[in-house]
């Protein structure tokens, strides 16, 4: 009788595979211009992501395992595809972080997992695995650690006790589009009820003055499944007021060899860089869900970003910029929260009566112009050729 032998991938072979893997996770916002252009931002395990202040840091981007238990149609882990499976232990996998970080190749960690055999044991594969940089390795550093849906309340507070950020992938705004998503999984308690018990357990750190993680997130899988822009942004809003999310991140489907739905077209990349858009007028912008300018099927204009969209159906006259409230500017399109917030300072020195005194401030002028008065004068418009 032959005898068959199963080689176990070595470190350098579980760290191409998992790193691999792990990208199609989304960790930034990108740039319009990336969207467009399909630029990314991983280089091999090291993924280039930018904090919140503007400052790049280099993620060491990594599954626990590639190995799953679910068959959610869209995803490279799922069981339903036939790949090589492989899985780092705990100490492999912090002893190979601690490396790189000590190479200064990489300056912090990304880990995410697939689920297998169940939620609680993976969870505590990846707790042991932050446990050992934390506690035995001494490192101090970024930790975005994923929660893993299902899992019990004590793994999600050692997350929250140990981690920088902590998220988890939401997948679809609802249970009847993650039904037809990720057909396994429960949308009410396994994910929303994870989330909100992190969102609590870092309401109660920050009151009391412990340390836990500092910002909670989610992700979307846009286009798969037929649902709305409306849908997923009534989700966010609700994130935003219910758990103080700090960010949605959304992934434009693609499809993926022999998966379910691998026959399916890709979504355009463009309506994901519209969702990001209409988040930041959620969060950042004083908008709330029901500003938002839908179209009768519940999406978003392509065409234009949707807070121009906004402007053309509501702003029929100009907003004086000397008199504006910190609000009013926020609804010009062109002007974000930074450069609102200069053209306040700038009043105060002095009145602002050119359309050069915006783009010194960082005024995208040529969104603003139609919209805004400068000492009682429309701003000059530069006319399209066509």
């Amino acid at each position: 009788m032959a005898t068959t032998i199963i080689m176990e991938p070595d470190i350098q072979q579980k760290l191409a595979i998992l790193s691999e893997e792990a990208a199609e996770d989304v960790t930034e916002v990108p740039a319009t211009q990336s969207i467009q252009q399909g630029i990314g931002h991983a280089t091999g395990f090291v993924y280039n992501a930018t904090q919140e202040g503007g400052a790049k840091t280099r993620l060491f981007k990594v599954l626990q395992t590639n190995a799953c238990r679910y068959a959610c149609k869209y995803c490279f882990t799922s069981c339903a595809i036939r790949r090589q499976r492989t899985t780092f232990k705990p100490d492999e996998l912090a002893t190979t972080f601690v490396s790189l970080n000590q190479q200064k190749r990489v300056d912090g960690l990304f880990l995410s997992s697939g689920i297998v055999p169940d939620a609680n044991t993976t969870m505590e594969k990846m707790l042991a695995t932050v446990e050992r940089l934390r506690l035995r390795e001494g490192y101090t550093g970024y930790i975005h650690l994923k929660l893993i849906p299902g899992a019990s309340f004590e793994y999600v507070e050692r997350a929250v006790e140990l981690a920088d950020r902590v998220s988890l992938n939401l997948e679809a705004p609802n249970q009847a589009r993650l039904d037809d998503l990720a057909p396994d999984k429960e949308f009410a308690s396994s994910m929303w009820g994870r989330l909100a018990w992190a969102a609590e357990l870092m309401r109660r750190a920050r009151q009391e003055g412990r340390r836990a993680a500092r910002s909670l997130t989610t992700q979307f899988v846009v286009g798969a499944v037929g649902e709305s822009d409306r849908e997923l942004l009534d989700t966010v809003d609700r994130a935003h007021r219910e758990l103080d999310l700090r960010r949605a991140y959304f992934s434009a489907f693609h499809p993926i060899a022999r998966s379910p739905f691998s026959d399916m077209p890709a979504e355009d990349p463009i309506r994901a860089a519209r969702l990001y858009q209409a988040d930041f007028m959620l969060r950042d912008y004083g908008f709330s869900a029901a500003d938002l300018p839908f179209d009768a099927g519940g999406l978003l204009p392509r065409d234009r970003t949707p807070k121009q969209a906004w402007a053309e159906m509501h702003l029929h006259e100009p907003i004086e910029i000397n008199r504006a409230s910190r609000q009013q500017l926020l609804r010009i399109p062109g002007i974000g929260p930074k450069s609102a917030d200069r053209i306040l300072a700038a009043r105060r020195e002095s009145r602002l009566s050119d359309i050069s005194h915006l783009r010194a401030l960082g005024v995208t002028t040529g969104w603003a112009a139609p919209y805004v008065l400068l000492d009682g004068r429309r701003a000059a418009v530069q006319l399209g050729l066509w």
